[in-house]
């Protein structure tokens, strides 16, 4: 996984800008979550489910304006690697996949997007980033 001001998918290919950062602004920031699912030869064919959530430095899931009470940044999906033809028997078979969103942060604080596949959680799984404080408008004085 890897956090990037962009992301997309286009011809099996991650296309990244902008990628490999761990600190932003506060406030509205452009955030894309680029992540490679590894499937190895003999899991080919299976469906596969998987959960990305965005959690605060305490593991509470994060709210986004929207709706009543708030909106959990989580992305809840599925995928099924097939083998294709001619593919050398055992080779793993890679899953591109982006997740763009302009995530409402809070000042310094440590955020972590977490993912689960097929219920299944790994702490090497989880790409955590940070946002810097929060910065003076000019000519206001602390």
């Amino acid at each position: 996984m890897m956090l990037a001001d962009h992301a997309q998918v286009a011809d099996g290919k991650l296309f990244i800008s902008g990628g490999g950062w761990s600190a932003c602004e506060p406030g509205p920031t452009p955030c894309a979550v680029a992540v490679i699912f590894h499937v190895p030869w003999q899991e080919t064919d299976q469906k596969v489910s998987f959960s990305l959530r965005l959690v605060d430095e305490d593991g509470r899931g994060v709210m986004q304006p929207g709706a009543q009470d708030g909106l959990p940044v989580q992305v809840n999906g599925h995928f099924e690697a097939h083998r294709p033809p001619g593919m050398t028997p055992g080779s793993e078979i890679n899953i591109p996949m982006s997740f763009n969103i302009v995530l409402q942060l809070g000042p310094s604080i440590r955020y972590s997007w977490v993912l689960d596949v097929d219920g299944q959680a790994d702490d090497s799984w989880q790409l955590s980033f940070e946002t810097r404080q929060a910065q003076a408008a000019p000519g206001m004085r602390r």
